[in-house]
C-alpha cells in the first residue's frame, strides 16, 4: 500500500501536489460557510427567501465580468498572481461579512466574493492543464477532486458547529484561512504559463481574446450543458439547508453531516468512479450524471426528513463523480494552449451561473408556488442538462472528434 501511494505521488510534478494541498484548504474554509449563506442572510435581514437569494444573483453576476478579466490576464501574464490576489480579497469579503448588518453591506461583501472566488478556481485549473499530459488529467483531476472534497468534508461539518456557537467565529475562521492559502500560493507556487504561449491574444484584441472560443461550438455546447448541470447543483447545495430548516426542523449542526457524506462518498469512491468512466464514451458519461442530479432534486419533493434527504445527497454525489471529472476534462482537452486560461475561465463561470440561477430560481419558486415547488423545478432543469448532454452527444457523432479525454 505505501508502494502504491508513493508511485502515485511521483506521477505527478510537486507543484501538482501543492496546488491540491491548497486548494484542499480553500475548499475546507470556503464551505464551512456557503451551504449556510442564505439561512444566515435570512435570519440576519429578514427578507423573503426570493430577495435574500437575490444576493447568490449578485454574487454571480459580478463574478461573470471578473472570471472573463482574469482568465485574459492569467493567459496573458501568468496564472500564480491572479490565484493569489483573488485568495487575498476574497479573504477580506469573508472576513467582514460578520460586520454586515444591512442589505447595502451583504451586496458589498458578496460583489468582493463573487469577483474573487472564481478566479482562484479558474487559475488552479489552468495550472493543472499547464502540469499534467492530456493523457493523465482525468487522474489528476479526479486527485484534485478528492483533495476538494475532503475540505468539503470537513467544512460543512466544522460549519455547523462553529455557526451554532457564533457565525462570526465561522467568518474570522474563514477569512483567516483564505488568506493563509493567498500566503501559500504567493511563497510555494511557482508560475506554470506555457512559455511558447503567444503574446498576440492580448487583452486588447476582439472581446478580450474570447471571440474565437465564441466561435468554437463544441466548447459552447459543453458549457451551455454544464451550466444547466451547475444550476442543478446550486440549488441541492445552497437551498436545501434553509428548505430542512424552516419546514422539517434539522438544524445546521445536524444538516452539516448531509454535505459531509458528499465528500466523504467522493473521497472513498472518486477513483473507482473514474477508472469506469473513463472507459467510456464522456458524452454519454455526462447524459448519465445528469441524469442522477435530476433524480436527486425531484426526489427532494417526496422527503421528509433527514434520511431522504441524505439519500438524495448520495444520489446528487453520484452524478458529481461522473460529471465533474468527465467535463472538466473534456473543456481542457478542447482548450489550446495560448488560450488555455480564457477557455478555463468560460468553464469555471459554469459554477457562478449555476450559484447565481439556482438560489434565485428556487426562492421564486418557493415565494410563489410554495417551498416544494424548488425542487420540482430543479428536478427539471437536472434532466434538461442530460438532454442538452444527449444532444452534444449526437452533435459529436456526426463531426470528426476534437480530440481525446
Amino acid at each position: 500500500m505505501i508502494e502504491k501511494v508513493r508511485q502515485v505521488f511521483n506521477r505527478y510534478p510537486r507543484q501538482f501536489w501543492v496546488i491540491a494541498f491548497v486548494m484542499m484548504l480553500a475548499w475546507t474554509f470556503h464551505s464551512m460557510l456557503w451551504p449556510y449563506l442564505i439561512i444566515y442572510s435570512s435570519e440576519k435581514l429578514s427578507q423573503p427567501l426570493t430577495a435574500v437569494a437575490g444576493l447568490m444573483t449578485i454574487n454571480a453576476i459580478v463574478g461573470v465580468f471578473t472570471t472573463f478579466i482574469g482568465g485574459a490576464i492569467a493567459d496573458r501574464f501568468g496564472r500564480k498572481w491572479v490565484m493569489a490576489l483573488s485568495f487575498f480579497l476574497c479573504a477580506i469579503s469573508w472576513y467582514f461579512f460578520q460586520y454586515a448588518t444591512t442589505i447595502t453591506w451583504f451586496i458589498a461583501l458578496m460583489a468582493l466574493n463573487g469577483a474573487t472566488t472564481p478566479l482562484y478556481r479558474l487559475a488552479a485549473d489552468s495550472m493543472m492543464a499547464d502540469l499534467i499530459p492530456v493523457d493523465q488529467r482525468i487522474e489528476a483531476y479526479s486527485i484534485l477532486r478528492m483533495g476538494n472534497n475532503l475540505g468539503v468534508a470537513l467544512g460543512p461539518a466544522i460549519g455547523g458547529f462553529t455557526a451554532a456557537v457564533s457565525y462570526a467565529l465561522s467568518f474570522r475562521i474563514t477569512g483567516w484561512g483564505i488568506l493563509l492559502c493567498g500566503l501559500l500560493v504567493t511563497f510555494w507556487v511557482g508560475e506554470t504559463r506555457p512559455a511558447a504561449v503567444r503574446p498576440n491574444l492580448a487583452l486588447s484584441s476582439r472581446f478580450g481574446g474570447y471571440g474565437r472560443v465564441f466561435h468554437d461550438r463544441p466548447f459552447l455546447g459543453l458549457i451551455g450543458a454544464f451550466t444547466l448541470n451547475r444550476i442543478a447543483s446550486a440549488t441541492i447545495w445552497l437551498m436545501l439547508g434553509v428548505y430542512a430548516k424552516e419546514n422539517f426542523g434539522i438544524t445546521e449542526s445536524l444538516y452539516g453531516f448531509i454535505p459531509t457524506t458528499n465528500a466523504v462518498m467522493v473521497i472513498l469512491f472518486q477513483v473507482i468512479t473514474t477508472n469506469w468512466v473513463k472507459r467510456r464514451n464522456p458524452q454519454r458519461m455526462l447524459v448519465l450524471g445528469s441524469v442522477f442530479y435530476g433524480v436527486a432534486l425531484l426526489g427532494v419533493a417526496f422527503g421528509t426528513g433527514f434520511w431522504a434527504f441524505w439519500l438524495c445527497m448520495v444520489i446528487a454525489t453520484l452524478g458529481e463523480m461522473i460529471v465533474v471529472p468527465t467535463s472538466t476534462t473534456t473543456a481542457a482537452a478542447l482548450a489550446p494552449e495560448e488560450m488555455r486560461a480564457r477557455y478555463m475561465s468560460l468553464y469555471t463561470l459554469t459554477a457562478s451561473v449555476g450559484s447565481g440561477v439556482g438560489p434565485l430560481m428556487g426562492g421564486f419558486l418557493s415565494d410563489t408556488f410554495g417551498p416544494v415547488a424548488i425542487w420540482y423545478g430543479g428536478g427539471l432543469v437536472g434532466f434538461l442538462s442530460a438532454g442538452a448532454f444527449l444532444l452534444n452527444s449526437r452533435a459529436e457523432r456526426r463531426s470528426s472528434p476534437r480530440g481525446s479525454c
